[in-house]
């Protein structure tokens, strides 16, 4: 599979990306397996196409998910410096840390839920290395992408191929399914400014207050957008180039995991709108990418309805969370878990000597 328009830059890295779409064939044979099991056709609402999307994916209807992961990309911003947020950039760090030690929400989840977390420093403002952090630092954040593009293409190949190489190991491990985190001050600034580039939205259209802007703050935040269209010209550039000028580390690792998962067969759970946001640039330039993707929540921030509907995306939970980190991703499994287990383990009409329903 080729992307729909090859960008001219680093044509040898787009050769490079092969993705097969999966087969129908598995798809239809889950299906029917699922309509088997005794209780309503599509009693179990979304699930039923999320279980078939995943068989087709592993080529087989009697599947397993038991060993999952989590990827929590870390980074941090530099439009930080024109105070589009409450908090610092020290604050990325800090948060990192909490989910090492097991303390913050997505920590909690993960260890409830038996999955794996691998958090991964791309680039956080800081030298601290703590115990666990999987260091593949680019630079300490990126640049002020109101001053100067927020990083140059080689940092951002850099970073779109941690993603992928990290769900290569992944892969090489034998785990089932991945879920997609991400915690960086300010990035959702920069996806914002993704969503409004590539979706030709305005950013008032897109952008909501992040962790809580006041009125001001996301006044400020929302002309910074719209400044910076104007000033690079965005809405005219390809994928590559709005993640170069506008992105950050974060979402361009985020965005080689989306694709390291269609290569490498695995499906990926999306979380909220930054990993939503790099989703949507993977659709942009594979677009047999969003095939591998799953939407767990409908996100609180404005533009994560938009995305989801370019992305062909249905989200299971409505619950208007905005924690990020991966907790959306993470409470998604635990739903797919229990309808998975449904699937696997309920009678069939057959040993029931009952009629399976029609569909008609």
């Amino acid at each position: 599979m080729e992307c729909s328009k090859k960008p001219e830059s680093n044509p040898d890295w787009f050769e490079s990306i092969k993705i097969n779409i999966p087969d129908k064939i598995y798809f239809e044979e889950t299906k029917k397996e699922i309509d088997r099991i005794a209780k309503p056709l599509d009693g179990l609402g979304d699930f039923e196409n999320v279980i078939s999307r995943i068989g087709a994916i592993k080529k087989n209807s009697d599947f397993s998910l038991d060993k999952k992961a989590l990827i929590v990309m870390c980074s941090d911003n530099g439009i930080v410096e024109e105070k589009v947020t409450q908090s610092s950039f020290e604050v990325t760090m800090k948060v990192a840390k909490n989910i090492l030690n097991k303390r913050s929400g997505v920590a909690v989840m993960a260890e409830k839920n038996k999955v794996d977390c691998f958090v991964i420093d791309v680039g956080i403002n800081s030298d601290e290395k703590p115990s666990g952090l999987i260091d593949k630092k680019i630079r300490k954040g990126t640049r002020n992408f109101r001053v100067e593009p927020a990083m140059t293409e080689d940092e951002m190949f850099k970073a779109i191929n941690t993603g992928i190489e990290t769900v290569r190991e992944l892969a090489d491990k034998g785990y089932d399914i991945i879920a997609l985190g991400e915690m960086g001050i300010g990035n959702t600034t920069t996806s914002s400014a993704i969503c409004a580039s590539l979706l030709h939205e305005s950013a008032e259209n897109v952008t909501g207050r992040g962790a809580g802007l006041d009125d001001e703050g996301l006044g400020r935040k929302i002309g910074l957008i719209d400044e910076a269209i104007k000033k690079y010209g965005l809405y005219d550039k390809d994928p590559l180039d709005v993640l170069r000028i506008a992105g950050g580390y974060d979402i361009a690792a985020l965005m080689g995991a989306c694709i390291g998962g269609a290569v490498y067969e695995i499906p990926v759970v999306l979380d909220g709108v930054i990993t939503q946001a790099s989703g949507l640039l993977a659709k942009k330039i594979f677009p047999e990418t969003v095939e591998y993707l799953f939407a767990s929540h409908l996100g609180k921030e404005k533009s994560s309805e938009l995305i989801l509907k370019e992305l062909g995306l249905k989200p299971v939970i409505d619950a208007n969370m905005a924690l990020g980190e991966g907790t959306g991703a993470l409470m998604y499994l635990s739903l797919l878990d229990n309808a998975l287990y449904v699937y696997k383990n309920s009678a069939r009409f057959d040993e029931l000597e009952m009629k399976d329903y029609e569909r008609f």
